[in-house]
């Protein structure tokens, strides 16, 4: 599985997640700090990498798009520093990967989480 972590996540979880041997990159590392949801999208969709993200705009870009990829994770709980998140994406990573696989909206909250299969049909 091949992780892309979304501005506003700890630039250094990418690399407690890369220590634990799932292959992630931080949008700051390769210059994508700035840059718009859609051009995340597509550069994880080219690269075969689940987005990861703070941000509720991603899992409604792909609701009006209807496409099957990528999968993003939103994370929604707050001011998780590295290792807590590192922790918890592994987690996250190996309960849904069957689901990440083959394309899926991901939510997660406290003590939950909530899986959209891509499509997401309205």
């Amino acid at each position: 599985m091949r992780l892309l972590l979304d501005q506003g996540l700890p630039r250094s979880a990418a690399l407690l997640l890369r220590e634990a041997g799932i292959d992630t990159v931080h949008v700051g590392e390769i210059g994508f700090s700035t840059a718009a949801d859609a051009d995340i999208l597509k550069r994880a969709r080219l690269e075969r990498q689940v987005v990861v993200t703070l941000d509720a705009d991603f899992h409604s870009l792909l609701a009006h798009s209807g496409d099957t990829s990528p999968s993003v994770i939103r994370i929604r709980i707050e001011g998780l520093r590295a290792d807590p998140l590192s922790k918890l994406l592994q987690t996250v990573c190996a309960q849904t990967k069957e689901e990440l696989e083959q394309g899926a909206a991901v939510t997660v909250q406290s003590g939950r989480i909530r899986i959209h299969r891509l499509p997401i049909l309205g």
